[in-house]
């Protein structure tokens, strides 16, 4: 009794010290990352315009102009993008349900061959594939995640690749030009504003990193301020030109 409630605490211990985060970021990473190019992107076009000596009311105007191109601009690219990776998926999808109807034996002997490349005796792999073979959407399942490295049941959908990168590019743009909407009249609570929610993106993207979130969340106040002052620069530089 004692053997196997010891072994029970180790299995315990092992699965609970065994697990790992999502490497691939799962929605955190593309919400986050989707945010802070609209803080950026945003905060830049707004200093850019303001080194320009541009009044208040265009600052805003450009904020909100920069706010919607830019969530729209993401939500198309990112609709258009994931939807011609799915139909590229799915056209492989369909040769290699094709080839299962057309060629089974085939592809039986393809799939035991790949895992006898990964080490299973000979025997046990076309036994493997054997049974898995008998289920024709199970055998799809497995050569395209063998074969394509990918899931069939779980491809991505355009629509919610355009609607979330809408919404986190729209929240991130929107920080530079609230407190302008709230009645500031100056740059600098927008510019402060904004450098916090840099921070804070970078400090929520260490959740999927090895970095701590100080120093994640630094790296990004940084390099947001310096293309917020770079562009300033360039906007007063071009505007005494132009003026």
């Amino acid at each position: 009794m004692a053997i196997i409630e010891t072994e029970a605490a180790l299995h315990e211990a092992h699965r609970d010290n065994h697990t790992h985060r999502d490497v691939n970021g799962g929605w955190l990473r593309p919400a986050v990352f989707g945010a802070m190019d609209g803080l950026v992107s945003n905060l830049a076009l707004m200093t850019g315009v303001a080194g320009g000596s541009a009044g208040q009311q265009t600052i805003v105007l450009s904020g909100l102009a920069g706010l919607a191109a830019g969530a729209f601009s993401m939500a198309a690219g990112e609709y258009t993008s994931v939807a011609s990776q799915r139909e590229l998926v799915e056209a492989e999808l369909d040769v290699e349900r094709r080839e299962l109807r057309k060629h089974p034996k085939d592809e039986e002997a393809e799939l035991a061959a790949l895992y006898a490349a990964r080490g299973v005796e000979p025997g046990l792999a076309r036994e493997v594939a054997r049974q898995l073979s008998k289920d024709p959407e199970q055998a799809l399942e497995i050569h395209a995640r063998e074969e394509l490295g990918i899931d069939p049941g779980d491809l991505p959908s355009p629509l919610v690749a355009a609607v979330s990168s809408f919404g986190s590019f729209a929240l991130g743009a929107l920080l530079p030009v609230l407190p302008y909407l709230l009645g500031a009249t100056a740059l600098w609570p927008a510019v402060l504003l904004a450098l916090a929610g840099l921070f804070l993106c970078g400090a929520v993207v260490a959740k999927v990193t090895t970095r701590t979130w100080w120093y994640s969340g630094l790296r990004q106040l940084a390099l947001g301020g310096a293309a917020a002052g770079v562009t300033y620069a360039l906007g007063a530089m071009f505007g005494t030109v132009v003026g």
